[in-house]
């Protein structure tokens, strides 16, 4: 292989950016592609959310290496807005990278040299070749040694649909639905009306927290709050048993809600069915139940785009669609204990040497990733690939404890404690989803 040849990182977000200050720092020559026309696009769309990371885990090492080259300071701590870690961080690091990062190139498809995904002859020894569709101009390719997808799965989100699938009448009244967290702060349309949230992760709670607020202040303003689970025991975390306080008191918060009377709670509710009524919608779920609503927030997870990597070796995890070795760490099916250990290039190794996906990609379907995990990975990824295996290997990571334990096994359960395959039984459970909270 060609050594002259950059390494490809897919996306300019968090992970991205960081693979970029480690293949900087170790002088490997990169290119990162990102589809959007600025850093970290995904993350602006998230601006007005809250994250419940503290500003020192938000910030790689090696990007904050690059940066201290042009006198930057790390932020002081406390929990940045998304907005605040564009602006504040991820922003100048891709300013820093400069011609590096390629915007408005949208990966389409990566492949080997002359060899589609049946040739085995000579297979590794070709370089990759990325198909790239520019906002303007026409579609090229580059060559690469080595590719590293970041590409996140913000741009795949759930459907509303129970079994994995839209619902009927889903994609017709998709204007009516919003699959992210709107900003309630600034959005009228929320105030006196009424609000169906779908999801049990830390985005649904978030999202229930804010109505909450509102229908406090304004009785007319109402909010429901949709669980696929047949219990609520598991949704509202361990509060100060998280190592992540933020974290923990955006359950507690939720569960103040609902105890209130501001939030009504359904549970067992598998949506089967949407129908627009007049200037709002209606979800019907399988046992025939019905909510009707002004709006209806979605935030049911997200799951990776694989479709740009057909041409690749790759080996998931059947149903978390994640590499093998991560997705037996993280598989909400046995356990979600808040312990889970970091990944690094062996558990992210595909059959096709020399790509790796990283970030919240490499989780598949699973909704516990964390900036941290991410920052780990691409360290022991740009390692392996400089030939440093030893630092390849080695862990620099230790997550921070949900204090939480139990699986999705358990989802029809409806009362008693739900316990875990890794640790003893809890009294108190949350399913994890994303790593963010409304900003207050």
């Amino acid at each position: 292989m060609d050594e002259a040849l950059p390494v490809v990182v897919i996306g300019a977000g968090p992970q991205g950016l960081a693979a970029a200050a480690h293949l900087a720092d170790r002088k490997v020559p990169f290119v990162v592609l990102e589809a959007e026309e600025s850093p970290a696009a995904a993350v602006s769309e998230w601006g007005h959310v809250r994250l419940f990371s503290d500003w020192s885990e938000l910030v790689d090492a090696a990007g904050a290496r690059l940066l201290g080259t042009i006198g930057w300071t790390a932020p002081p701590t406390g929990h940045p807005t998304g907005a605040q870690w564009v602006s504040d961080y991820l922003a100048p690091l891709a300013g820093v990278l400069g011609d590096g990062v390629r915007y408005g190139a949208r990966v389409v498809g990566v492949s080997r040299l002359g060899r589609d995904r049946l040739v085995d002859a000579g297979r590794g020894d070709q370089p990759f070749t990325v198909h790239v569709r520019p906002t303007r101009g026409e579609e090229y390719r580059v060559l690469a040694r080595a590719v590293i997808d970041a590409s996140g799965t913000w741009a795949s989100p759930n459907p509303v649909g129970a079994d994995g699938l839209p619902a009927v009448g889903e994609r017709d009244a998709a204007e009516r639905l919003s699959y992210r967290i709107p900003d309630f702060l600034t959005d009228p349309g929320f105030e006196g009306s009424h609000t169906v949230v779908v999801g049990s992760g830390h985005s649904a709670a978030a999202a229930v927290s804010a109505l909450a607020r509102r229908a406090r202040r304004d009785p007319s303003t109402t909010v429901t709050w949709a669980l696929r689970r047949a219990s609520a025991g598991n949704v509202f975390g361990r509060g100060d048993a998280d190592e992540l306080t933020a974290r923990g008191a955006l359950g507690t918060r939720a569960k103040e809600a609902v105890d209130a009377g501001l939030v009504s709670l359904v549970t067992g509710f598998r949506t089967n069915r949407v129908t627009a009524h007049g200037e709002g919608v209606a979800l019907i779920a399988e046992d025939g139940r019905r909510l009707a609503a002004d709006q209806v927030v979605v935030l049911t997870g997200f799951r990776p785009d694989l479709s740009f990597l057909s041409e690749l070796r790759l080996q998931l995890d059947p149903v978390l669609q994640a590499p093998l070795r991560v997705a037996a760490e993280v598989d909400p099916n046995v356990h979600s204990c808040g312990s889970v250990a970091a990944t690094g290039a062996a558990d992210l190794a595909h059959p096709e040497p020399g790509f790796y996906i990283v970030g919240a990609k490499s989780y598949g379907r699973a909704p516990t990733f964390l900036a941290l995990t991410g920052y780990e990975q691409v360290r022991s990824v740009v390692a392996e690939l400089a030939g440093d295996h030893e630092a390849a290997r080695r862990v620099e990571l230790i997550r921070p404890d949900t204090g939480v334990c139990g699986g999705a096994g358990q989802f029809d359960a409806t009362d008693g404690p739900i316990g875990g395959a890794c640790c003893a039984p809890a009294a108190h459970l949350i399913s994890l989803a994303t790593t963010t909270s409304v900003r207050s």
